[in-house]
Order: C-alpha cells, then sequence, then structure tokens
C-alpha cells in the first residue's frame, strides 16, 4: 500500500524546545528498529493497541496520545515526538483533520515511513464516494470474508466491498483500486471535511480494514513474517466479527430507537446499532470544537429530551461544557439514561474490550 502524504505548513514546531516524551505504548525505537524489532508509531493508543495485537513481539509500538485528557485535535507534538516519528518504519494516524499533529510531525522529522490513514477506508470518507457502487454488482465468493449481520457497522459494502483478510488475487486488485483512489484525493486526507465524521474507530468494519493494512504494510516490511501478521489480523477481524453481531442484536431489540450524541464520537457505533440520532448537527458540532451552542439550537436540544422520545444520551468523556451539562440535567431529571464514551482507549482495556463494553452499556441503557 502507497503511503499517503501532503505537505503541512509547520507553526512553530520546529522551535519545539519541550523534549518530554508524549505517553506511549512502547518504548520509542531508535534507529528504525529495536532489538531487530519494527518500529510503529500511532497517533493514539488505540491505534497503537492494533498495531500491537497484530504485530506481537515483531513489533515495537509507541502511541503519541494516551490520555483522555490529551485531546488530538489540539494537541501539540514536542521535539521529542518528532524524534520519535523520524525513526519510525510505520505510521499509523487517523486522519480527517483528527490528528493532523501527525502530519506535520511526518513533515518537519522528513520520515519516509509507510503511513496507514484509518479514515481513507470508512466507506463514509468523500473520497470513496462513487468508488462503492464501482463494485457494487462484482460478485464476492471469497467464503474467509464473513457477511456482517443486519445493522451492524459495515452491512453497506466498504470501498473494496469486503471486510478483513483476506490473500485472493480479486482482493487484492480491490485493495490496490482503493491505493490509488486514495491517492488522488490526498491532498483532503488530513484536514477536517464539512459532513465527515472522522471518528472512525468506532466503526468496526472500518478498523476491520485498518488492521487488514497494517498486516499487510509489516509483512511488506518484513515478508519472512508475514503470515504471523496476516493470522493475526484474521483473529483480530474475528473478534470484530463478535463485536458486529452484538451489534446486530441492540438492532433487532431497538431498531429506530432515538439517541442524543452531545458529540460525534459514538456516531458510528449507534448507527451500526440501527440507532436514529436525532442531535441537532449545530449542536454536536459546536461541541466538538468547544464552542458555545447558539440559544436557539439549545432549546431545540432540550426539546427534543423533554419530549420523552429519547431513549438514551451519549455523552464524550473528553469534551463538554456548560450545555452538555444542560442536557445531561434534563435528561435525569426525565428518567433518560445517560451514558458516556472516550476517544482514547482506557488503561488496560484492548480495541474489542473497549468496544464490547461500550456496546454492552449501549445494550444496558436502552434496556432500562
Amino acid at each position: 500500500m502507497t503511503p499517503n502524504r501532503r505537505s503541512l505548513t509547520l507553526l512553530g514546531l520546529a522551535a519545539a524546545s519541550v523534549v518530554t516524551l508524549a505517553g506511549c505504548a512502547g518504548t520509542p525505537a531508535a534507529g528504525g528498529e529495536s532489538d531487530g524489532r519494527l518500529s510503529v508509531v500511532a497517533s493514539t493508543n488505540v491505534y497503537g493497541q492494533l498495531a500491537e495485537q497484530i504485530g506481537g513481539d515483531l513489533v515495537e509500538v509507541t502511541s503519541i496520545v494516551t490520555s483522555d485528557s490529551q485531546d488530538p485535535h489540539s494537541f501539540e507534538p514536542s521535539a521529542r515526538d518528532q524524534l520519535t516519528v523520524s525513526d519510525a518504519d510505520l505510521i499509523i494516524e487517523n486522519g480527517g483533520g483528527y490528528d493532523s499533529f501527525i502530519d506535520a510531525l511526518i513533515e518537519s522529522s522528513g520520515s519516509e515511513a509507510h503511513v496507514i490513514t484509518a479514515v481513507e477506508f470508512s466507506h463514509d470518507w468523500p473520497e470513496n464516494a462513487g468508488h462503492e457502487d464501482e463494485h457494487a454488482d462484482e460478485e464476492h465468493t471469497d467464503e474467509t470474508v464473513p457477511t456482517p449481520p443486519p445493522g451492524a457497522a459495515g452491512a453497506s459494502p466498504g470501498a473494496s466491498g469486503r471486510v478483513g483478510p483476506a490473500a485472493t488475487d480479486e482482493h487484492a486488485e480491490d485493495e490496490a483500486a482503493d491505493g490509488e483512489h486514495a491517492e488522488e484525493g490526498h491532498d483532503h486526507d488530513h484536514e477536517h471535511v464539512e459532513g465527515f465524521n472522522e471518528h472512525v474507530w468506532y466503526d468496526p468494519h472500518t478498523i476491520a480494514h485498518v488492521g487488514e493494512a497494517i498486516a499487510e504494510e509489516l509483512g511488506e516490511l518484513s515478508p519472512d513474517d508475514a503470515s504471523t501478521f496476516t493470522a493475526n489480523a484474521e483473529a483480530l477481524y474475528a473478534e470484530i466479527e463478535g463485536l458486529e453481531g452484538s451489534l446486530g442484536e441492540i438492532a433487532s431489540a431497538h431498531q429506530g430507537a432515538q439517541i442524543f450524541v452531545t458529540e460525534p464520537v459514538p456516531a458510528y457505533l449507534a448507527a451500526a446499532a440501527g440507532l436514529e440520532n436525532v442531535t441537532p448537527e449545530a449542536f454536536s458540532e459546536a461541541v466538538e470544537e468547544g464552542q458555545d451552542v447558539a440559544p436557539a439550537t439549545l432549546l431545540e436540544a432540550l426539546g427534543l429530551i423533554e419530549s420523552g422520545d429519547v431513549g438514551v444520551v451519549i455523552t464524550n468523556t473528553q469534551t463538554g461544557g456548560a450545555e452538555t451539562t444542560q442536557i445531561v440535567d434534563a435528561a435525569e431529571a426525565g428518567g433518560i439514561p445517560v451514558i458516556a464514551f472516550s476517544e482514547t482507549l482506557p488503561e488496560g482495556q484492548t480495541y474489542i474490550s473497549w468496544m464490547q463494553a461500550n456496546i454492552e452499556a449501549l445494550s444496558a441503557a436502552l434496556d432500562e
């Protein structure tokens, strides 16, 4: 897979003098390798954990953002982070304007590492518009790639019309087409795109594609270990199937139930569960951007909560404000369950255990 890049204007990074290392999932590797292992740098610990699961003992993973007190949207990297990126063999970012700091680090360090950009694997990514239709009529007969259950994440085909690791020539051609398509639109990969929800790690279907890409890239960097990476990615996909099954169960029991999300982080997961997000877009966007919610929008939002039609309110542990507090207070006064999701991986969790806990919390709230 060809890495995608764009030139960024670096404001002040070259003058950075802070050398305190941001929290990391592993010890930073030097010279591109540590004890013979491949050096992988991830923008957040979500992607870092996925790299650890697929790479195992063959990789050394460093995650730049690891704490829920660090907002990737506004994270300011240090000179030490720049050094870490310069030594990487593989870099994993979210893209879509979420973690632009990683692109600044790539540019300033002169890194030539392979880069995986997660948003490019989302079927909602604007650059994939129409590409889905291109494959809609193709017959996919690869029995190693199960079909997600109705209502689950990825029930509609993604950019390649496939999910999970597969070793067929047809799939390789699809992935090559995806890479070419993504490269054509690489100028937009790292800027916020109006109307696009960049929090794609909350879509297990997208993560299945990202996991496959990680295995592919690691296999290219260390061909002798390619089969190990592929096997680990297949194991991850099997676990993702479990998540999709749980989401399908929620869809079966609560299809069309209304939810209110104060910030768009959980939107993909809720949609995969067959739920209807009734949040005014202007409300969630303002909260995400740390701006005041317009009075008329706040009144509209409170009216939705007070109507009694909303089944659950979901907040983001890493964003909030006075308006979010008002929504939560109104929900609690009306007996509406309130649950909170985070953007970074909680300590001691894997991606799978974290998402499963979120799904279970959502299911329990809807059952109240």
